[in-house]
């Protein structure tokens, strides 16, 4: 994991830097006053990463607790396969960001999160979470990111297909598929909200 400014969001197991963020940074830094330093300095401290996929459903069948295709009941592989036929497959899914604010550090804002979605490095779905998040200090602070999708529209393939990419998301199926959310945060400072220059990348493989 990496600071939210110096080395924004964290990738899971890998980050990356933004130097358009530290060009902003030194933009604000001209602005006089303690209070935007010391906001600032908050901001970077604050680490964010990716855990994974959770409350995922399929044509509206939860699929958490199932390994396999094979372990969906007659009903529940009936009613995909019925999606597919129909030629619409909606996905609904909860992506885990986790924000963690330092012991030491003081309460951090995050105002809102952009986001896209990609699967397979293919670009999906995007959306926004317009809700404001207090990070305290020596607290994770869980920022829940409901996407929803027609599977369809992005991936072809038998319904046994369909349903083993949607089930590597949560880490089972016949192969690890890597989720990438790109996400554009809005953050409080003395100046007012700030959004980043530039989208900031998380990703996971479960």
């Amino acid at each position: 994991m990496a600071p939210l400014l110096g080395n924004p969001f964290a990738s899971g197991r890998r980050s990356r830097m933004f130097p358009a963020l530290f060009a902003l940074i030194l933009g604000l830094l001209l602005v006089p006053g303690c209070a935007t330093l010391q906001s600032l300095t908050a901001l970077s401290q604050v680490r964010f990463d990716l855990d994974g996929v959770s409350q995922l459903r399929l044509a509206g069948v939860e699929l958490d607790r199932v390994r396999s295709y094979d372990d969906l009941s007659l009903v529940d592989a009936g009613r995909i396969g019925a999606a597919v036929l129909s030629r619409r497959l909606p996905m609904e899914a909860t992506l885990q960001v986790g924000a963690n604010n330092p012991e030491a550090n003081p309460e951090a804002r995050l105002l809102a999160l952009d986001w896209t979605l990609f699967l397979r490095d293919r670009e999906t779905v995007s959306g926004n979470v317009e809700q404001e998040f207090r990070l305290a200090p020596g607290a994770r602070t869980e920022v829940p990111v409901r996407v929803s999708l027609d599977l369809l529209e992005f991936f072809e393939g038998s319904t046994r297909d369909l349903v083993d990419l949607a089930l590597a998301l949560v880490g089972a199926g016949e192969e690890p598929v890597e989720v990438r959310l790109d996400a554009l945060p809005t953050v409080q400072t003395p100046l007012g909200p700030i959004q980043y220059p530039r989208p900031l990348s998380l990703s996971v493989t479960p």
